[in-house]
């Protein structure tokens, strides 16, 4: 679809198009440099206060993954009129509640109608234009740290069928609205080489997306990768979604399974994330400090998930 829009360039653009980054950056002074992104969705849970705060976490997280510091964002809504008078007022609530923890400011936005809900924001930080962080800066050697659990795509699948118990519920809703702002203070002050935040392409794309932006290959141990508890159990009974199959057809050449990594851990590697953590490559000699930060930052999750290598036959290894 890109492929038909010109790459347009710009010597104060520091982050295009070219390497899938998270955000846009762009230089406004010789000091300070803005981000911008956008995203939005329909409805991942039934909760419109919840909806609001988990839609508003995703969006903010392209921010702190660039390094940066959300500063002013606008809401983008699409509604069916039914409910604009009573849902719409508290997925609202929710967004503007996780902004201001963001320490932003919501300032307008834009609404249409709309068949189904969609919910999300218009988010612009800022930083120093020589502390962009990008998925482009992995080097051979990095440690690969993940700072949330993987596992929301088949959450969100179960729960729609009505197989999702209470524990797994409050676990995967308390990491989807956790903000990835203490992740991203961890990284900015032990000095890290590329991050990226796990989203809709899954660990395995955003790491691919890692590793073809900085020329090298990942290497990702299976069984170190933080899962939330009670997926596997949704994933072997079949719960799950759509965009898991279009990751794996998508990523079908680029990443290769050696052992035997089964069959489910597969299919939450896949998995599509919603307001997931930061994938972190850090070098190996900062790898204890910033673990040592990220826990003391209350990042209760964060694991050491693999390395990264120099560019192989294949973008991503699994093993």
């Amino acid at each position: 679809m890109l492929r038909q829009l010109p790459v347009m360039k710009h010597e104060n653009l520091l982050v295009g198009l070219e390497t899938s980054d998270d955000a846009a950056v762009y230089k406004i002074a010789d000091d300070l440099a803005i981000i911008h992104t956008v995203d939005f969705f329909t409805p991942v849970v039934d909760d419109p206060y919840i909806f609001g705060q988990i839609a508003a976490c995703n969006a903010l997280s392209d921010i702190y993954a660039m390094g940066g510091r959300p500063l002013l964002a606008l809401n983008i809504v699409g509604f069916p009129e039914d409910l604009v008078e009573d849902v719409l007022p508290v997925v609202l609530k929710g967004g503007a509640d996780k902004v201001i923890e963001a320490g932003a400011i919501i300032a307008g936005g834009h609404s249409i109608k709309t068949p189904e809900p969609i919910y999300g924001l218009s988010v612009i930080g800022t930083l120093h234009p020589a502390k962009v962080l990008t998925n482009a800066g992995a080097k051979p050697g990095d440690v690969l740290i993940l700072t949330k659990p993987l596992g929301t795509g088949i959450f969100t699948t179960a729960m729609k069928a009505g197989m999702v118990d209470e524990v797994t519920f409050k676990k995967a809703i308390g990491i989807m609205n956790t903000l990835n702002k203490e992740a991203s203070e961890a990284a900015i002050k032990v000095g890290v080489n590329a991050v990226t935040d796990i989203t809709g392409f899954g660990l395995l794309g955003h790491a691919y997306e890692m590793a073809e932006a900085s020329g090298v290959t990942i290497k990702i141990e299976a069984e170190k990768v933080p899962v939330i508890a009670g997926i596997f159990e949704y994933a072997s009974m079949g719960l799950l979604p759509a965009g898991l199959y279009a990751n794996r057809r998508y990523l079908e050449k680029k990443v290769v399974f050696l052992n035997e990594v089964k069959e489910e851990l597969q299919d939450v590697l896949f998995d599509p994330q919603t307001s997931g953590g930061l994938l972190i490559s850090c070098p190996k000699e900062k790898s204890e400090i910033l673990i040592k930060e990220l826990e003391k930052k209350g990042v209760e999750f964060a694991e050491r998930i693999g390395q990264v290598q120099k560019k192989s036959e294949f973008d991503i290894i699994v093993e």
